[in-house]
């Protein structure tokens, strides 16, 4: 069969019978080997929420490939959780893993010549794993979520688990009792499943929708609500057809598809750690996009949805209402979705929006209409300067100011950043820089939800500007500029900002700039130093000699010759 790579290695000729041999160990008959080979890449992992709900969901889906005719064989990645290593050295690993997981699925696929894979992926760095290996490998393959954690509740609220790390500055600032403290703690994560605002991987597992990498409208739904299971078992049925047909993730992820999956980002108002993830699978794919692409994007798509951090509501409250099929719809009837772009189903996504209401219903508050918009522009401004040349990333929703100059608070690393905070040494105006976070300075480019929300929960998120070489969650809200670029490891102009310069963040003018003389900044540079290495062995330091800038996506298979 032409669409079996695997068949073709172990059905043809006397000199194939080990093969065979070895797959009869493992549950192969004899019609097993003329049917095609799927790999299921299984991210059930008891160490998190987010992933702990995946073995039932993964159960249905081999059972489903069985019933479609092909013959599944099940492997693992590991994960990583951003929520529990948040703020400690562990969390160096988290955009480290993203590599791993990727390096592990294609091992997997590539390495047994297998002729699909379905990847089911819960926390953060699961979907763009899952994705760059699907990109890369090009053979037909399908993204599978793991569905979202619904609300925790504390005295009539619901809490997420950014809510935990926002009590810990409002604790710290007495604005908290400790019965409140203690009460949210326990009830943040009520169910198995990812965070539940669109955060990071809502974010990433709405966006497959648009990019047309996973199905319609599976994206928002709880992990343990049994429609998660059936999405899981209709994807693997999905995957089957395409394999038949030959479809293929490259025919899928193209410059127009990976346009409208930012466009559903921006309309969602979703996380900061898109930028990355797509200039990452945009280059295991194959397509020019380039960080200014997303400013292209933000200009003509407008935020769309009220949903947390910067809003009112969860994933499970954004699928009630509709979800992303309905905000894609929205943006298609506008003109801001590239209808014609291929889909999994095999369908174009216009086709697939055809029975979608183009107006939100009224009877919800969590989709806006085109007309009523939360905002006019997208959320994630791309700033330059002279502090980023090669440019960063500002989240600018829910502020009723866009721009701030202050004096610089300078901090080698988010911990002396953390320290500065609970012993309220920041004021009002300020404007913090934590540097040497970046892709090879921390390495791993840490995400910053434990200063940003404790001064949330100080009182301090509009008044208080923050940037940094390193990331920020999904979670994260405020004057906050992330992914400066280049990096203070590598010698970028913020390794050169001294306690107390001006410094304006202005995301109106997309400006990010260090109003120190260019002489001044030139004389600094001479006198400059790159740090010693932090790690000289092991995965962390293989990262750090492979590792591409952050305006790249912070890929670890880039070409020096070729920015």
């Amino acid at each position: 069969m032409a669409y079996n790579r695997r068949s073709r290695l172990i059905t043809q000729g006397v000199a194939r019978s080990p093969n065979r041999a070895m797959l009869r160990a493992v549950g192969f008959k004899d019609d097993d080997f003329d049917k095609p080979i799927i790999g299921v890449a299984n991210g059930h992992s008891t160490l998190n929420p987010c992933n702990a709900g995946i073995q039932p969901l993964v159960d249905r889906a081999v059972a489903a490939l069985e019933a479609a005719g092909a013959k599944p064989q099940m492997f693992g990645f590991p994960t990583v959780t951003d929520g529990i290593g948040m703020g400690t050295e562990a969390m160096k690993y988290s955009l480290v893993s993203r590599e791993v997981i990727a390096d592990a699925i294609e091992t997997s696929v590539n390495g047994q010549a297998m002729d699909g894979a379905l990847v089911v992926g819960g926390c953060d760095k699961n979907m763009p794993g899952g994705m760059i290996a699907l990109a890369r490998m090009n053979v037909p393959g399908i993204f599978v979520y793991g569905g979202t954690i619904k609300p925790g509740r504390w005295k009539g609220q619901d809490l997420t688990i950014v809510s935990a790390f926002e009590a810990v500055g409002a604790y710290a600032a007495r604005k908290m009792s400790a019965e409140d403290f203690l009460g949210i703690e326990k009830n943040a994560c009520p169910t198995v499943g990812a965070c539940g605002g669109q955060y990071t991987a809502n974010t990433m597992s709405s966006s497959f929708e648009a990019l047309g990498m996973s199905l319609l409208g599976s994206s928002q739904m709880a992990a343990p609500d049994p429609e998660k299971a059936d999405s899981a078992a209709e994807s693997a049925r999905v995957l089957v057809e395409a394999v038949k047909a030959n479809l293929r993730p490259r025919d899928i992820v193209t410059r127009k598809s990976i346009e409208n999956a930012v466009a559903l980002v921006m309309a969602t108002g979703g996380s900061t750690n898109a930028v990355l993830h797509y200039l990452a699978i945009a280059h295991a794919a194959g397509v020019r996009w380039r960080i200014d692409d997303f400013e292209r994007v933000r200009r003509k798509v407008p935020v769309l949805c009220d949903l947390k951090p910067s809003g009112r509501y969860v994933a499970v409250d954004f699928h009630r209402a509709g979800g992303v099929p309905q905000v894609l719809k929205i943006l298609l009837e506008h003109g801001v979705l590239h209808g014609e772009c291929m889909t999994i189903h095999g369908k174009t996504m216009a086709e697939m929006l055809q029975d979608v209401p183009a107006e939100p219903r009224s009877d919800q508050e969590v989709i806006r209409p085109w007309s009523k918009p939360m905002y006019r522009q997208g959320h994630l401004a791309i700033l330059k300067g002279n502090l980023a040349t090669e440019g960063c990333v500002a989240k600018i929703t829910g502020l009723k100011n866009t721009s701030i100059t202050g004096p610089a608070r300078v901090f080698d690393s988010e911990n002396a950043c953390m320290k500065a905070i609970m012993a309220k040494r920041i004021r009002p105006g300020d404007v913090i820089v934590i540097r040497y976070e970046g892709p090879r300075g921390g390495p791993g480019m840490q995400e910053m939800l434990a200063p940003t929300s404790a001064l949330i929960g100080q009182g301090l998120g509009e008044s208080v500007g923050l940037l940094t070489d390193g990331r920020f969650s999904g979670g994260t809200w405020g004057m906050v500029v992330g992914h400066v670029a280049p990096e203070a490891y590598v010698g970028g102009t913020i390794a050169l900002v001294k306690e107390g310069d001006s410094i304006t963040i202005d995301a109106k003018k997309r400006l990010i700039q260090l109003n120190v003389p260019a002489k001044e900044l030139a004389a600094r540079r001479r006198k400059w130093r790159a740090p010693k290495q932090r790690y000289t062995r092991g995965l962390l330091a293989k990262y750090m000699k492979l590792v591409s800038t952050a305006s790249q996506g912070a890929v670890t298979d880039w070409d020096p010759a070729k920015p």
